[in-house]
Parts: C-alpha cells; structure tokens; sequence
C-alpha cells in the first residue's frame, strides 16, 4: 500500500510582496482565506508566517494567536506549523509564539548562508528553541538546509532534546546554500534512513525547482511542500495565481505517481500528533 503524501503549503514566507505576485496574502484575513482554499485542494500542513499589514516581517504573538484561530475555525483538523524563522526576528522573539500550542513549528538546527545574510543559529539557541517546543508540546520539523544539520537533528533525538520521531524538511535551491542536485538529495534520503528509520520527511525546492522537489520527493516515499513562499511563478512567463493553484498541482502530482493526498487524519497519524480536537 502506498504511503499517502502529506502537502504542505507555506503560505507567505517573509520575503514575497505583493510587488512580486498580487496573490502573496499579507493580512491574517487573506492568509486564513488563503489556506482555506488550499486546505480544500488537499493541503493538511500550514507552514505559517506573520506579516505587518505593511507586507514586513514580523513575530508578534498576537498576530500568530488569531491566525491559528482563524485556521482553527476555517480549516478543520488542518495541522498548524509556525515558523521560528531568522527573518521574522531576533533572538527570543523567534520562539515567542510557541507557547500559543500550534501543532508544530519550525526548527534549524545550525547555520548557514543565504542569499544575503548568515541565517544564524547558534548551538544554545537551538537548544532554547528546541527545549521551548518540547515544554509545550509543539512537534519540530527539522528544517535542514546542510548535512550537519540533519546530523545534529539526530543527535538531539538520540539524547531526548527533541521528542522523536523526527520530521525533517529538506530544503535545496536557497542561494549560497544546497543546489537543487539529484545525488546529493538521494544521499540525504538514504543518510535520513539509515540514522532515523521511522523519521519521515519533506522535500522544499526553492523558486523553479519546487515542481521538481516535489517530483523527486513523491518517487522516493517523502512529503512535498508548496506555495508561494517559496515559488511565486506557476512558470517561466507566468506568476501563480494562488496558494491553491500551487497545491492542485501539487496533488496531480501525487496521481502520476500513484499516490494521493493525505487526508487530516492520515497526516497527523504519519507525524504522530494528536487527533483533531
């Protein structure tokens, strides 16, 4: 039996702008709109980030707290994942949602370059972070962006920081990080497996190469990842016209490869998170 595919749509990021693609929801209305009609098409994962209303980046807790309730209200059993990602904010204010409860948030275990700028994680913030999810029950996804960080992901496992099983997210295309290569992606499947047999995973391309994240992702047994976040063109001539859009191609996707979308409860199963309340 095939394994079902768990899609996940990020759904603003910190970077994309209205400039870039009118359809980047900006506003906690537009995003839960947003994930709405994603949640429909068949996406069970919100990957979250909150904005100002002036489209820049922010941590607030408050703004968090009512886009889980709207997605509470709007998407049913849809598993709600915060990013405690560096551009949103510094130091602590990275983790000050996470005693809000969602079912998962995001974790970097060490750093690297992006386009611009180091993404910083330093050892004892990793493991302040991590400490903070495991005291509110907050699930990790391991967001690796270089072997060591899947190394160090297991690590903290083994010695019982992070509650496993892991799930970890592949990310490649990032500039000045991983490039978008076929062997060096089966390298980190066949490394994931043999370090954390019962983790599973998600594959994340970067602009042009989410399709093909998520094509390779979907031939060997992982998860797959969409939205405009991460990719605000459906090709090279033409922008996406939704987070929805994205993730019905997403599920054709998961069709030619004989799989099929998870349904929320399916989801929260393969992670190992409660049921839907």
């Amino acid at each position: 039996m095939t394994t079902p595919c768990i899609i996940t749509v990020a759904l603003t990021g910190s970077v994309p702008t209205k400039a870039n693609n009118p359809a980047v929801p900006i506003t906690v209305s537009e995003q839960v709109e947003s994930a709405h009609a994603a949640f429909e098409a068949g996406a069970t994962l919100a990957h979250c980030h909150v904005r100002n209303d002036d489209g820049t980046t922010s941590s607030d807790p408050e703004k968090f707290a009512r886009l889980m309730e709207g997605l509470r209200r709007h998407c049913p059993g849809m598993i709600v994942q915060f990013s405690t990602g560096g551009r949103s904010g510094k130091g602590d204010e990275r983790g000050g949602m996470i005693p809000l409860k969602p079912d998962m948030a995001s974790l970097s275990t060490g750093s690297c370059n992006f386009p611009t700028r180091i993404y910083e994680n330093s050892p004892d913030f990793v493991d302040w972070l991590a400490a903070l999810m495991k005291d509110n029950g907050v699930k990790p996804e391991i967001e690796v962006f270089d072997l060591s960080m899947l190394f160090k992901a297991v690590e903290m496992a083994g010695d019982g920081r992070i509650v496993g099983p892991l799930h970890v997210q592949f990310v490649m295309g990032v500039k000045n990080a991983v490039p978008v290569d076929r062997e060096t992606f089966d390298f980190y499947v066949r490394t994931l497996g043999r370090l954390a047999p019962e983790a599973t995973w998600t594959g994340a391309g970067i602009g042009r190469h989410q399709h093909t994240l998520a094509r390779w992702s979907l031939e060997q047994g992982g998860h797959v990842r969409t939205g405009l976040e991460d990719n605000i063109r459906w090709d090279a001539d033409t922008l996406a016209p939704s987070n929805a859009a994205l993730v019905r191609r997403a599920a054709d996707l998961c069709a030619e490869h004989g799989r099929h979308p998870a349904s929320v409860v399916e989801a929260r199963a393969l992670l190992r998170l409660p049921a839907a309340g």
